[in-house]
């Protein structure tokens, strides 16, 4: 069976970034059985806590779409982080705004693999784990990574955004 092509995308885009996850080894895209729409779900099916669990918000800043790659142990503090990167207005994307800039769905959104790169913001609390997981691409997917590799194939930014 083929991937989807969500999955594949993001499967290119971590071969063509040469990102590894916490082991040092290639980071692959894994299938689990049921979609993970949430970061607790997703730390359950892979037996690992809720804060290795980077969750991957799109946001509307100002019109212009902004990734955070956020813990999943705690949620995003969107009026001080729109103060600290200087925008006016910061809030949760609808369902079309997200796919029409990353290509993917809510729930499945991953940190790369979109038709263009984003700006994004990568959660400092991350950085305590040495491996995290994020989506890949759809709902069931998920793939393997450290904070340093998601700084580097993302081009993101250290931030606290909690």
């Amino acid at each position: 069976m083929q991937p989807h092509p969500n999955v594949r995308a993001v499967q290119d885009a971590l071969d063509g970034s040469g990102a590894l996850d916490g082991a040092g080894q290639p980071s692959m895209v894994r299938l689990v059985p049921d979609a993970v729409h949430t970061a607790a779900a997703a730390a359950e099916a892979l037996g690992v806590q809720v804060g290795q669990i980077a969750n991957s918000l799109i946001f509307d800043a100002d019109d212009a779409p902004l990734l955070v790659l956020t813990s999943g142990a705690h949620r995003v503090d969107t009026a001080g982080l729109a103060a600290s990167i200087g925008v006016t207005r910061l809030r949760r994307a609808t369902p079309e705004f997200v796919r029409t800039h990353t290509g993917q769905p809510i729930g499945g959104v991953a940190p790369l693999g979109h038709p263009r790169p984003l700006r994004t913001l990568v959660d400092t609390a991350l950085e305590a784990y040495p491996e995290i997981w994020a989506a890949g691409g759809v709902p069931q997917a998920v793939f393997p990574t450290t904070y340093a590799e998601l700084l580097r194939v993302t081009a993101g930014t250290p931030a606290e955004v909690a």
